[in-house]
């Protein structure tokens, strides 16, 4: 039972530090296997999709929201070495956002999710990531989406990682 906890830990860790380098990557950085952009959350109530990709895995965040002027976010998309990890991070770079989230859904197409949370802060600014409450949103095969009822309308960052069907020879 513990080399199975310890195995558990370890492919988390590698996750999380996975996360982490993807979700720091310069807006000027780009490459093959990675890339950031922006874009703007814009309030109003309607529904909007922004989405990006890399060859054939793709990152689509879809979501609707309330109040205040259009956000400027940033979406990071990236490829492992060995093409085996596909990861997607949706933020807002300045922390917290102001604007109420109504729904929201990230897809990743290509990739099945390995890991995924979603963030009500982001750290900036001296404060700390301060995640969801995992009541808030469902992990799915390939989804992440808020879960009518419980989301508390607030979203500043949402990451997920999803190993592809890429397999050797």
């Amino acid at each position: 039972m513990a080399r199975q906890s310890n195995f558990y830990v370890a492919n988390l860790t590698f996750l999380i530090v996975f996360v982490l380098v993807f979700s720091f990557v310069s807006v000027e950085a780009s490459s093959e296997q990675t890339k950031t952009v922006e874009f703007n959350v814009k309030p109003g109530g309607v529904v909007h999709t922004f989405s990006e990709r890399i060859r054939e895995y793709e990152c689509s965040f879809t979501y609707a929201s309330q109040g205040g002027t259009n956000e400027q976010w940033l979406m990071s998309v990236g490829l492992s070495d060995d093409d085996r990890l596909f990861s997607c991070s949706v933020w807002r770079p300045q922390g917290k956002s102001y604007l109420f989230f109504t729904q929201f859904k990230a897809e990743l197409k290509g990739a099945k999710i390995e890991y995924a949370n979603a963030y009500s802060q982001v750290a900036a600014g001296g404060q700390s990531d301060v995640p969801l409450k995992q009541e808030e949103f469902t992990v799915g095969e390939s989804t992440v989406t808020h879960n009518d009822g419980k989301f508390s309308a607030q979203l500043s960052k949402l990451t997920a990682i999803g190993r592809t069907r890429h397999d050797e020879l």
